[in-house]
This record gives C-alpha cells, sequence and structure tokens, in this order.
C-alpha cells in the first residue's frame, strides 16, 4: 500500500513538470505565477509608463475693448462693479484707461493735465471664456471687443509694454495745436513777439522750425514747442 503511494506521488510530480514545460515551449516569455504573487491593483500605474500630462491653465492676457468715447473711466467703474457682484475675479484681474501726462498751451498759459491714449478704449486682463465675455461685453457703455470677426483678439506681449510704456514716461508730452503752415508767435527769447509760419516739427525733440521774416528775408529758426502758439 505504501509503495502504490509513493509511485502514485511521483507520476503526479511528473506530470506537472510536463504541463509546465509544454506551457513554456507553447507560450514563450510566460513564466508561470509563483506561488504568492500577487496582480498589481487595477488603475495603479506599472512601472515604466509614462505619466500622462495635465492641461495647462489658461493665463490671462491683454484685451481691448471699445467703448462710448469720453466714458472710459465710467465704463472702468461699471465694470469693476460687476466683476465683483457676478463673482469673475478669478477671470478679470485688472481694468486700466491708458492715460499720460501731456503739457497743453492755453491762452499763453501752460498747464499738465492727464490725456487719454486712446480716446473711446480701456485695456482689461482677463481669462477670456464665456463667463468672462458676458461679464466685460455686457457693461453698459460698452460697445464691443476689438479682434477679427466675433472673436476677440489679445495684445502681444510687447504691444502692451510700449503702451505701458508710454504711460510711465517721465517727461510730459507737449501738445501742440499748430501744424506745418500754421502762423504763430513766438512767446519767448530774442524773436519774442514775432510772427512766422511753421515750416517742419520734430515731434521725437519736440522741436518746431519757424520762419521768420527778417529784413526782408524768411529766416529759419528752431524753437521749443512751448516758445510759440498758434495765431
Amino acid at each position: 500500500m505504501l509503495v502504490n503511494c509513493v509511485l502514485a506521488r511521483d507520476m503526479v510530480e511528473k506530470l506537472a513538470e510536463q504541463d509546465e514545460a509544454e506551457v513554456k515551449s507553447i507560450v514563450p516569455g510566460v513564466v508561470p505565477k509563483e506561488e504568492g504573487a500577487t496582480e498589481p491593483a487595477e488603475g495603479s500605474q506599472v512601472s515604466g509608463e509614462a505619466p500622462q500630462e495635465q492641461e495647462a491653465k489658461p493665463q490671462p492676457r491683454w484685451y481691448v475693448v471699445h467703448t462710448y468715447s469720453g466714458y472710459e473711466n465710467k465704463v472702468r467703474q461699471n465694470l469693476l462693479h460687476r466683476i465683483e457682484s457676478m463673482n469673475a475675479s478669478d477671470l478679470i484681474f485688472d481694468v486700466i484707461v491708458p492715460t499720460e501726462e501731456v503739457v497743453e498751451l492755453h491762452q499763453g498759459q501752460r498747464r499738465t493735465v492727464q490725456r487719454r491714449i486712446f480716446p473711446g478704449y480701456i485695456l482689461v486682463n482677463m481669462i477670456l471664456n464665456d463667463h468672462s465675455w458676458t461679464v466685460v461685453r455686457n457693461t453698459p457703455g460698452v460697445t464691443g471687443f476689438v479682434g477679427s470677426g466675433k472673436e476677440p483678439t489679445p495684445l502681444q506681449e510687447e504691444e502692451f509694454q510700449k503702451i505701458l510704456q508710454r504711460m510711465k514716461a517721465g517727461a510730459p508730452r507737449v501738445k501742440v495745436s499748430f501744424r506745418p503752415g500754421s502762423k504763430v508767435r513766438i512767446t519767448e527769447g530774442p524773436f519774442a513777439d514775432f510772427i512766422g509760419t511753421v515750416d517742419t516739427i520734430d515731434e521725437d525733440r519736440r522741436k518746431v522750425r519757424v520762419m521768420v521774416s527778417f529784413f526782408g528775408r524768411d529766416t529759419p529758426i528752431e524753437l521749443d514747442f512751448l516758445q510759440v502758439e498758434e495765431v
């Protein structure tokens, strides 16, 4: 009886070894699961598998918004109120009316004023989606976004930087009403009270060349913008 049991056990072990050898020969690379080994959990990342890339978060851009001319500051206040009341502060971050300091000549007096760089427009820093578009577009005084077709076009970074530099310029710009051919009076210097004709205007240097009749001959005189006034 004991001998029969031993023989039966040997036969079972040999059959198991034969089955394993057949599996290896039929399916190359298949390794029998070791005792105690566990299957990886469903949904777990397999070693060596590349992680999925996260979608990039939209970044705010500067957009140009058209308004009724002369109402830029009022529109800005209306929009700031709507941003707060419509919970859009996480989408709309800043609203500015681009202005610059300008020296004007009025009745011989100089005065420095704040002048709008782009009358009828404001700049809005925002992440554009349906909600932020609605908040801005339906603000009283707003007539639309600047862009191609129905899609608002954001400013390029270099375009916005140029506007910013102009707003932060140290010396105020001089606003003049005269043009080439205009009659002007010289207000300062050795030719004060002389009447002449504007020949050329140099905006960058803030200089004007005036042709003045001197001893019967037209003489060119270069003057500062603030040294002449239109007659």
